[in-house]
């Protein structure tokens, strides 16, 4: 529980300085969808990685049962992991588009809309 804590408290120190320099809300909203969506790219990253250990250990297991039960479990928490983070990155996307954050930083169209 203490690990937890202390990861909360440090994304809210790194949030901090950015939300006092902030001019708006909506800034401030896309700062942090700009953090986040970095944030869950790298742990799309970490899962992919650890789902193909997984597969390269289930293909290199030489038949030993050990060894593939351990390949498919790391394959299988690859797979739970990839979409908890699909899912995260779905709904910091729904969130964002709620509060009106979606298009900021989007100059307008041709015709100006």
């Amino acid at each position: 529980m203490k690990k937890i804590e202390k990861l909360i408290g440090g994304m809210a120190a790194l949030l901090m300085p950015m939300m006092a320099l902030a001019a708006t809300a909506q800034e401030t909203l896309a700062n942090v969808k700009d953090i986040l969506n970095v944030f869950i790219g790298v742990l799309f990253v970490l899962v992919t990685i650890y789902f193909i250990w997984g597969v390269l250990g289930y293909i290199f297991a030489g038949g030993e049962e050990k060894k593939l039960e351990e390949g498919k479990k790391h394959m299988i928490w690859g797979i739970i992991g990839m979409a908890v983070m699909a899912g995260a990155w779905g709904l910091v996307n729904i969130l964002l588009q709620t509060f009106g954050v979606g298009n900021v930083n989007i100059p307008p169209g041709p015709r100006g809309y």
